[in-house]
């Protein structure tokens, strides 16, 4: 029996570590990450402000940027997440998201499908019947998907190299299965891309399973970098799913 996700998981690979030059010291007052600081540094360079002349903590001095929307200062702060438990549909949706952002996935040519996770849609959950239905089919679509593999390397038996024949083979017997299929993917992207993308697929607009993984990610970087996210506010939309959104827009 394949692995069934109803939520995805999220893993945080990276984060900014800040290295302040001695030579231009900043007078820091309260809590903050080194990303955040990375940006206060940033910001202050601009107008050799180190001294802090308003005293303003990291956190009211980044949400002070955002107010103003001076976003160039948290494009100096990158996040590398894993995302897992996430289907390929979802991930069809959010390479859409370019600037700032890069993304490296599992590839079904390379990797072999025969045990893949599948997404169940967030529409289905609940109903038993949608769900059996819904399962019936990808089971039988990885059936057909590892049939064909095996078909395939008899096909292809006169290719030497048995890395490029099966590669060949699970690069056709891929187009059997669905959208639903469970990836794994890596996406870097600076605050600035970060709150973009979030603003977009948090939104009560977004498509429902891309939107219950913006929600998640929110949640993590709110505690990776809270100057940088403080300003969302997750709700219960009318559809009865989280939503979430923003104060300041397109910083």
């Amino acid at each position: 029996m394949p692995q069934f996700y109803t939520e995805p998981v999220i893993s945080v690979l990276a984060r900014p570590s800040f290295a302040e030059p001695a030579h231009l010291p900043v007078q820091w007052i309260g809590e903050s990450t080194d990303g955040e600081r990375l940006a206060e540094f940033a910001g202050r360079l601009c107008y050799m402000s180190q001294k802090n002349p308003a005293s303003r903590n990291t956190r009211e001095y980044i949400d002070n940027i955002k107010k103003q929307g001076h976003g160039s200062v948290l494009e100096h702060a990158n996040y590398s997440l894993l995302l897992e438990g996430i289907s390929r549909s979802l991930t069809h949706e959010l390479v859409r998201h370019r600037a700032g952002f890069a993304y490296s996935q599992l590839s079904q040519r390379y990797v072999d499908e025969s045990h893949a996770a599948f997404v169940v849609p967030p529409a289905i959950i609940g109903d038993e019947a949608l769900v059996a239905e819904w399962t019936a089919q990808v089971e039988s679509a990885q059936a057909t998907y590892v049939a064909l593999v095996d078909k395939l390397m008899q096909r292809y038996g006169w290719v030497d190299d048995k890395v490029h024949r099966r590669k060949m083979a699970r690069e056709a017997a891929r187009g059997v299965l669905p959208n639903s299929t469970e990836t794994k993917i890596v996406v870097t992207a600076n605050a600035r891309g970060w709150r973009t993308m979030l603003e977009l697929r948090t939104s009560e607009g977004a498509e429902m399973e891309i939107r219950r993984c913006a929600v998640a990610v929110l949640r993590v970087l709110q505690q990776e970098a809270p100057g940088f996210f403080s300003d969302f506010e997750v709700y219960q939309a009318p559809d009865r799913v989280e939503a979430a959104r923003i104060a300041y827009h397109k910083v």
